[in-house]
């Protein structure tokens, strides 16, 4: 007698994650949430222009943060680009396949020196305004009557280089630089690797890239996907989902968070010590400081708030697929339900953005210097304080 081989995509098309050998994160004797409790946070954290400073150098300055996408920079030459809290950086596919990036600022006076947000084929960068060249290292290789210059000032004269790593089909990039960069395996996590890693993002393509330019700091974007607790009122979900959302489960994992949101239909399945959450739940992992991957089965969305100031954010959601012929009937189907999903999500996250606005209305106000937050949205209270302890650093 031989073991009958099943498939555990159930025929589908596209990849389909599986909790396989992976722990438990929510059902059975899991435990949903920490001994954390109600508590209350100082509104200034959302408004305090010297506090963003200080994130902008010991935070957003020393942390891992998503660049784009691996299939953007496929070719050696191919380069993207990133622009936010007032720095503007390149990455760059090398001739041995390795990525690299730098500071887009030339040595000379100061401008950007890559005139594009992206483009193919690179093989050096002239500053438009004095002809300065760069290689795609962002190192200076050449210089414009060069006998007028000092060549021990010139010899130390480069694009300041970032460090750069590839994790899940992303481009990843961190302001301390190769040097002082810890690795983004060691920011990510073992626990979120193995469990956002079952999606197989590298083998996923993007289809769409919507963005918002939204009047509020990027820590009240992030917020607002840290916690479940408004699904009710602002996206006037069923009460079935109400009572699933009450079922989450909260994992806190470094400075990273999982969470864990049983969908209404396996709700009957969660008493089960076994219970398979990448089949059976909405799976979500915030990255420290500004990463949000919102995981469905068949396709996943990430949220991107880029701060702009202290109260200004370019807020981008991807949306990624499992690519495949569209004259498949089975993939045809997938494309189909997926996009009808996505395009109700976009729906969703508009309605997040129509709050922002709310927010932004009273950012300012003298009535709002406090939030009160229950024990189901500690998420909120502990990327704070995590927050508070890195900037006194």
């Amino acid at each position: 007698m031989t073991d009958q081989k099943i498939d555990p995509t159930g025929g589908s098309p596209v990849h389909i994650p599986t909790r396989g050998t992976l722990p438990a994160r929510i059902g059975g004797s899991v435990k949903s949430l920490p001994e954390f409790g109600p508590s209350v946070m100082d509104a200034s954290v959302y408004r305090d222009q010297v506090r963003y400073e200080l994130e902008r150098e010991r935070v957003l300055g020393r942390h891992w943060m998503i660049g784009g996408r691996t299939e953007q920079v496929a070719k050696p030459g191919d380069w993207i680009s990133y622009e936010g809290h007032d720095e503007t950086i390149v990455m760059v596919r090398q001739s041995d396949g390795t990525m690299a990036g730098f500071h887009n600022v030339c040595s000379h006076r100061g401008p950007s020196f890559v005139t594009e947000k992206s483009g193919c084929g690179a093989r050096r960068f002239t500053c438009p305004y004095h002809g300065w060249v760069y290689d795609t290292r962002g190192r200076l290789v050449g210089v414009p009557e060069r006998e007028d210059f000092d060549p021990v000032v010139l010899a130390s004269a480069h694009s300041p280089a970032v460090a750069v790593e590839e994790w899940g089909g992303w481009v990843w990039f961190n302001l301390a630089g190769p040097e002082r960069a810890v690795p983004l395996a060691d920011s990510i996590g073992p626990e979120i690797t193995a469990d956002l890693g079952a999606y197989r993002m590298q083998d996923m393509v993007v289809h769409e890239v919507v963005e918002w330019d939204v009047p509020v700091n990027y820590k009240a974007i992030i917020d607002g996907f840290n916690e479940v607790y408004h699904v009710t009122e602002l996206h006037h979900v069923p009460a079935e989902f109400t009572k699933a959302a009450r079922c989450s489960s909260f994992h806190v994992v470094g400075d990273n968070f999982m969470c864990f949101v049983p969908r209404p239909t396996h709700l009957d399945k969660l008493p089960d010590e076994d219970f398979d959450h990448h089949r059976n739940a909405i799976c979500h992992y915030v990255v420290f400081p500004n990463t949000v991957f919102n995981c469905n089965p068949e396709h996943i969305q990430v949220f991107q708030p880029i701060p702009l100031g202290v109260d200004r954010t370019r807020f981008l959601c991807w949306e990624i697929v499992y690519p495949g012929d569209q004259s498949d009937p089975a993939y045809a189907d997938y494309w189909s339900r997926t996009m009808t999903h996505w395009n109700e999500l976009k729906r969703v996250v508009g309605e997040d953005i129509s709050i922002y606005t709310q927010m932004a209305r009273s950012k300012r106000s003298s009535a709002f210097s406090r939030q009160i937050l229950s024990e189901r949205e500690f998420k909120i209270a502990l990327y704070h304080q995590n927050m508070d302890r890195k900037i006194r650093d």
